[in-house]
């Protein structure tokens, strides 16, 4: 271990440094998969309930009016909910894609869905949900 320090404490030697640094980051990488699919699980939660949300709203705002909103800044406007949720693989609440109506029915927002062209966890396109 070297020269003995004054003080009579002895430290630890490089070696003992670079093997716990080495365990350590072993450790790190074997837990970074677990961590990205966290983030991705949490995400696609929140993905789910702003869509559940959304639609829940849209829907009110038709057995209220009789119609659809012609953009989802109506339902901002009118009260239905404080602000547009952002997409939370986008990252903006401006990427939502809108489906219109069937038929001959008023309003231009039936449905949305996210902008993202990921691919979810289990395999489905989060553009599809």
């Amino acid at each position: 271990m070297g020269r003995p320090i004054i003080s009579g404490k002895r430290g630890y030697t490089l070696i003992e440094l670079m093997v716990v640094l080495t365990i350590i980051g072993t450790l790190a990488s074997m837990a970074q998969p677990n961590l990205q699919k966290t983030i991705i699980r949490a995400r696609e939660n929140s993905l789910r309930q702003s869509l559940f949300v959304m639609r829940d709203v849209i829907d009110q705002f038709y057995a209220d009016r009789g119609k659809y909103p012609d953009a989802l800044d109506d339902l901002v406007t009118d009260r239905y909910v404080r602000a547009i949720p952002e997409d939370p693989f986008t990252k903006s609440s401006s990427t939502w894609v809108i489906m219109a109506p069937e038929g001959d029915v008023q309003g231009s927002v039936f449905d949305v869905h996210s902008g993202s062209n990921l691919v979810s966890l289990d395999g489905t396109p989060y553009n599809e949900w």
